[in-house]
């Protein structure tokens, strides 16, 4: 059975806590297994939460800051050791091709896995389902986009009515065209338009042009939140979003529901309530505030 789910792996920053990881985001979407952002002791924390190598199919770096990147170095040696039978591809900004050769050969290991690095260059489309979109930090960084296909859902009364049954249905939907016995039915007469579903990863940055193309319109945005509204100007100083930051990104990019992660250890854990609630004084959708392993669906189709 096919998930479509979020796994909050670390919600932490800079300095990780005793209820806070370093980042880590797994997302489950049908056979694509995305993990974004493997800090320090990502491994740990995919055993609690009962993940494994063997269904990951991307890496995604945002940017080679240690807490969104230290983790890869044994994320990628684990994936030899469990003997990943496909390939796993590995996205992450070009500029910081040096950090990622170092992290890569840190120690040595027997390299069984096939690991395929695809640095970038330029945003846009990474092939597939994902494309990266330029954000405003301190040093190069990309924020993810996963979007799936738009599709068509077939409407089973109107089929019923047509006559296309069985076989038939499959044909249809290749040809876009059916001759029946009654007459010609076209897959527009028995079929509405399915948006395809939406996950936005939206990491260390300030608000810019990027990060809101790349949260158009998502099911789910995942944003950083380090720092509450009262610490505005410090946000803007070392390229990072408030809380209202966040809500504003998710509000006027259409976003439906709102990730807040990536707490600052100046915060208590207990008071972290109260970035949704200035989050939400801008932003009246779903708003999850995240703890280390907190699993989140996506939310069903529009």
């Amino acid at each position: 059975m096919s998930r479509r789910e979020l796994v909050v792996l670390g919600s932490a920053s800079q300095t990780p806590t005793r209820h806070r990881n370093h980042n880590g985001y797994l997302l489950r979407f049908d056979t694509d297994g995305i993990l974004f952002d493997p800090g320090e002791g990502t491994q740990r924390q995919m055993m609690y939460a009962g993940a494994t190598a063997s269904e990951l199919t991307h890496l995604c770096v945002t940017h080679f800051h240690g807490d969104h990147s230290l983790g890869l170095a044994g994320l990628i040696q684990r994936l030899s050791l469990d003997g990943v039978p496909h390939p796993v591809r590995c996205h992450y900004p070009a500029s910081g091709q040096e950090y990622f050769d170092r992290l890569r050969h840190s120690t040595s290991f027997h390299e069984r896995a096939e690991l395929v690095p695809l640095p970038i260059s330029a945003p846009g489309p990474l092939g597939g389902a994902l494309s990266a979109y330029p954000l405003e930090h301190r040093i190069d960084c990309f924020g993810y986009r996963y979007a799936e296909p738009d599709g068509i859902r077939m409407l089973p009364d109107a089929l019923a009515s047509a006559g296309v049954q069985g076989p038939a249905v499959r044909k249809l939907q290749a040809d876009g065209v059916l001759e029946t016995a009654t007459g010609v039915v076209r897959l527009e007469d028995v079929s509405v338009p399915r948006r395809g579903q939406v996950v936005a990863f939206v990491m260390d940055t300030r608000l810019c042009a990027g990060a809101f193309a790349c949260a158009r319109e998502a099911d789910l945005l995942i944003a950083e939140s380090t720092f509450r509204a009262d610490d505005a100007d410090l946000a803007y100083r070392y390229g990072h979003l408030t809380s209202t930051d966040a809500g504003r990104l998710a509000a006027e990019s259409g976003a439906r529901e709102l990730l807040l992660t990536h707490f600052s250890q100046r915060y208590p854990y207990e008071e972290a309530d109260r970035f949704r609630d200035e989050a939400a004084k801008v932003f009246d959708g779903e708003i999850h505030v995240a703890r280390d392993l907190d699993v989140v669906p996506l939310p069903p189709r529009r």
